[in-house]
């Protein structure tokens, strides 16, 4: 498999489990990881336009209607673990109270912008836009709602807003790998959104093998550990 390029079509939620693989991975196999990242939705929209795809990460009910589809390999699938949803802030200002809804509400009504990923196509923000209506808060925060394609670029721009208290929302691990930015906590029991998240071979992979042997290192043993610590929890 020397010089072979492996294409991967992921979640950003498992971004920072893959990044800290690859070099790994590339020197053992001898082959290049080129990943891309973002939405679950837009990775969905990537796979079925027909972009390169060996590897594709994302929510296990996805992968499970994709494999229904015929578009993933139906020979297996590898769940990573379990991701929560939770709130975030700038890293050196204070850490709001999110562990009730009353609280959550209040965090937010006082925050000068409200970060979260596209309402549309990602998990967190399609999660999170709910939230805000059933807070009955959409309307009065809309002015300062400020929504990117996933979770990584949220992140990246709140920890940039140098206003008085934004804050954000979208997986935790996004946020624990995001510099600049600190968890405040995961969202209330009442709005709890822990999402699984899962590893499949494309139908169409170029490089089958070289796949099932990357798909095997992310989600086996010897990388469960390093899951944990970035934010994925097991049963």
């Amino acid at each position: 498999m020397t010089n072979a390029t492996l294409n991967i079509l992921c979640a950003g939620a498992v971004q920072g489990v893959v990044k800290a693989l690859q070099a790994r991975f590339e020197q053992d196999a001898g082959a290049t990881l080129q990943a891309r990242f973002g939405a679950v939705g837009a990775m969905k929209e990537a796979l079925l336009a027909g972009e390169p795809c060996d590897v594709m990460i994302v929510t296990d009910a996805m992968v499970v209607a994709l494999q229904a589809d015929g578009q993933l390999s139906s020979a297996a699938r590898a769940p990573l673990g379990r991701v929560r949803t939770g709130v975030a802030v700038r890293a050196g200002s204070n850490v709001p109270d999110v562990t009730t809804p009353d609280a959550l509400k209040a965090a937010l009504l006082a925050a000068s912008a409200v970060y979260f990923p596209d309402p549309q196509r990602a998990t967190a923000g399609i999660h999170f836009a709910s939230v805000l209506s059933q807070l009955g808060i959409d309307d009065e925060l809309a002015g300062r709602v400020r929504n990117f394609p996933n979770g990584a670029t949220s992140m990246r721009e709140l920890a940039a807003d140098t206003g008085a208290a934004p804050i954000g929302c979208t997986q935790i691990t996004e946020i624990l790998y995001t510099p600049g930015i600190a968890l405040a906590g995961p969202l209330p029991a009442a709005f709890e959104l822990a999402t699984v998240y899962t590893a499949a071979v494309a139908a169409g992979a170029a490089q089958p093998a070289l796949a099932q042997r990357f798909v095997d290192l992310l989600a086996g043993p010897q990388s469960r550990e390093l899951r944990r610590a970035g934010g994925f929890e097991f049963d």
